[in-house]
């Protein structure tokens, strides 16, 4: 099982040994990721389900500010249509309440691990911006490096804003540009100035490195903690 469904605790039967056997099958794929260090894509998935169970225990509804905004308005109807239909089934509701309380503590444990294993990984990369940096800097690049590798894998970025529960949230975009060779001649600051001449869209564009002391699963891994990096970076600018 790589994927826990949406709404695994109401599809199928509802039985607390059967979905027992369901969430345990889930989390050892999970932990299996975690013990490689590879923290995607189960991280983010153990957030939505914790929020979710955490959701429904307390309102016994879905309220969409709870969810992060890449839930589309479509997964949450249909999480909302699924609940509304056991909400007044006593019965099954308390099968489902001993169904939470056995899950929550699950989903927490795991999350938690995730958790450490991500603010490992963040420790060990550093963020700097290459050259002057731009006063625009919602959009640029983003060089992402690694040992023992000498190249640099080079990715366009857009930083995007969106009202989540009444607060500003900022999220990205990245597109991959190319991977590059370093040494040297190809310094990071020759591999910006190559960027500004083949893109001139972009004539003045914030540029930014994110170097790991230790090599980790580059897309599972390195790559979701670099955007984050990037996202936090950008927002001390403004």
């Amino acid at each position: 099982m790589d994927k826990l469904k949406d709404n695994w605790l109401t599809d199928g039967l509802i039985d607390f040994e059967y979905k027992k056997y369901v969430l345990l099958a889930y989390l050892k794929k999970v932990k299996d990721s975690f013990q490689r260090v590879e923290l995607y894509p189960f991280l983010s998935d153990l957030v939505f389900h914790y929020r979710n169970l955490i959701t429904l225990r307390e309102n016994k509804l879905l309220m969409a500010e709870s969810f992060p905004k890449e839930i589309s308005a479509e997964r949450l109807k249909n999480l909302e249509l699924s609940y509304r239909k056991i909400i007044e089934d006593d019965s099954v509701m308390r099968e489902l309440e001993s169904i939470m309380e056995y899950a929550l503590p699950k989903f927490k444990a795991s999350l938690d691990e995730g958790s450490y294993i991500y603010d490992y990984v963040e420790s060990k990369c550093e963020i700097s911006p290459i050259g002057l940096t731009s006063l625009y800097a919602h959009e640029g690049y983003l060089f992402v490096s690694q040992p023992p590798e000498k190249e640099t894998d080079i990715y366009r970025y857009q930083v995007t804003f969106f009202e989540q529960s009444s607060e500003p949230m900022r999220g990205i975009h990245t597109t991959f540009v190319e991977t590059s060779e370093r040494n040297l001649v190809s310094t990071y600051e020759n591999l910006k100035l190559s960027l500004i001449r083949r893109f001139t869209e972009l004539p003045n564009p914030a540029v930014y490195l994110v170097n790991s002391k230790i090599k980790f699963p580059f897309l599972q891994t390195l790559m979701p903690v670099a955007k984050r990096l990037l996202v936090k970076e950008i927002s001390k600018v403004g």
